[in-house]
């Protein structure tokens, strides 16, 4: 049993979070309602998290998909520590730049795919997403083509949430009741073969079809009025989504026939995550605009990025007037020099290689063990990100009712036995740091094997 001390601050801190603390994504009334209140995490270190009570969780979901470096990174801190005495900020308007954000422009640069010269800087991805829908209109203004101002999305995408953000996502909850998508933000199908596919219809012609949404949202919309296509090279808070290998091709030809701007939205997938720097160069997606945030940092502090191509920087350099947008914290040093250590550890550690060759493959082994179980309908994973379907009827691939229910009461299972993974409807996805080894990866899956039986048990389903 926890000491009374600890007790007495946990239960403080759990009050004090419900009188004062408006959580995101949250149910105010139900929290309030909770008597267990909040988790209170006070301590992490490597893989792992510790809550104001001494419970140790496996983060299976490195944060908010982030965390690439693990914690407790001393390198990171030594180098925010000494950004902040020598600079702790300045901004990046009116003619001026610091060190930090020059140096990172020329180390993304270097690490993005080819012709990715350029860097914006912001401090979320939901703060990039807004800076895309602002370059792609100025880019078509500048080309005189400013009626190209609509932007083609996904079901199930997300890509913040700011209001510009969260009408290029397509997650539905974000919008009803808000005014939104705005204006001039469109959806189409996600390629998502699971739940999206006709019978019979095999992965590569799903794939193809999936493409076609998009097609034909163009020509709907006229190709003289859509100046973006975004997605996620692989749809991350949607559920894991990976498209089948005939996708992303046919989205480039796409794009490129019709005279839209692609735009990658790699703040899940980028830095190492997918086995690559970035997931673009998994897909062969060429970007016109590139979103970062998350692995930037391993979230250790707020930055974001919108990498820009030669094709598009040429034109914005070549307009009359200022770029009317920023933020007081673009480019801001101390998260700059964060991101130049963060990204200087992954490549000391090798983290990109080690996820490529050894432990994306052994995630995705130790996830086939779990097909046989009588709740999985599917597992599916590339790199350090993976997905596990919960289904009522293995062979229709149905799922239970009412949908999101039975994800839920396995996310519980497995916050209770010490592992931290995420319900997306009733999908279980995961995306540990990268630093996470082989062992633990046997111990990740060998826990969620648990939480689905507890979970079976609750169904009443025998094992």
């Amino acid at each position: 049993m926890p000491s009374e001390p600890i007790r007495n601050t946990t239960a403080r801190w759990r009050a004090l979070d419900v009188r004062h603390h408006l959580s995101p994504f949250a149910d105010y009334k139900s929290l309030k309602q909770d008597e267990g209140g909040s988790r209170i995490i006070t301590q992490a270190e490597g893989i792992y998290l510790t809550d104001s009570e001494g419970h140790r969780l496996l983060d299976g979901m490195a944060g908010l998909w982030c965390v690439n470096v693990g914690y407790g990174r001393a390198e990171l801190a030594e180098a925010a520590y000494r950004q902040m005495l020598e600079l702790p900020y300045y901004n990046t308007f009116f003619k001026t730049a610091t060190p930090p954000a020059v140096e990172l422009s020329e180390k993304l640069a270097e690490i993005a795919p080819e012709g990715l010269n350029r860097a914006f800087f912001g401090s979320s991805g939901s703060e990039s997403n807004d800076s895309v829908v602002r370059l792609v209109r100025r880019y078509w203004n500048l080309r005189g083509q400013p009626e190209k101002s609509h932007i083609v999305s996904r079901t199930y995408a997300y890509h913040g949430s700011t209001m510009a953000s969260a009408s290029l996502g397509g997650m539905v909850g974000m919008q009803e009741g808000f005014g939104l998508p705005l204006p001039g933000f469109h959806h189409v199908m996600p390629p998502y073969w699971f739940d999206f596919a006709e019978a019979g219809e095999t992965p590569a012609d799903f794939g193809r079809r999936a493409a076609k949404a998009v097609e034909d949202k163009i020509l709907e919309i006229g190709p003289d009025k859509v100046g973006a296509f975004i997605g996620e090279p692989i749809q991350g808070a949607g559920g894991v989504i990976i498209p089948p290998e005939t996708y992303w091709p046919e989205i480039q030809r796409i794009c490129s026939q019709y005279d839209v701007l692609l735009v990658a939205d790699e703040v899940i997938c980028g830095f190492g995550r997918t086995g690559r720097w970035f997931a673009s160069e998994a897909f062969g997606i060429a970007p016109d605009l590139m979103t970062l945030a998350k692995g930037i940092t391993s979230g250790y502090v707020p930055l974001s990025a919108v990498l820009v191509s030669d094709k598009v920087g040429e034109v914005l350099e070549s307009g009359e007037g200022e770029f009317a947008h920023g933020y007081t914290y673009s480019g801001h040093p101390v998260a700059c020099a964060v991101a130049l250590a963060n990204i200087a550890l992954i490549e000391r550690d090798g983290l990109v290689e080690k996820v490529r060759h050894e432990t994306g493959p052994y995630l995705a082994e130790c996830l086939q063990s779990l097909s046989d179980h009588p709740l999985v309908g599917q597992v599916r994973s590339f790199g350090l990100l993976g997905a596990i379907e919960l289904v009522e009827d293995k062979a229709s691939r149905k799922h239970f009712e009412p949908l999101g229910r039975v994800g839920t009461l396995c996310r519980d299972h497995c916050f209770q036995n010490g592992l931290v993974m995420r319900a997306v409807r009733d999908g279980m996805v995961l995306s540990p740091p990268l630093i996470i080894e082989t062992a633990e990866i046997d111990a990740l899956v060998e826990t969620a094997r648990r939480c689905l039986d507890l979970t079976a048990k609750d169904l009443g389903i025998a094992l």
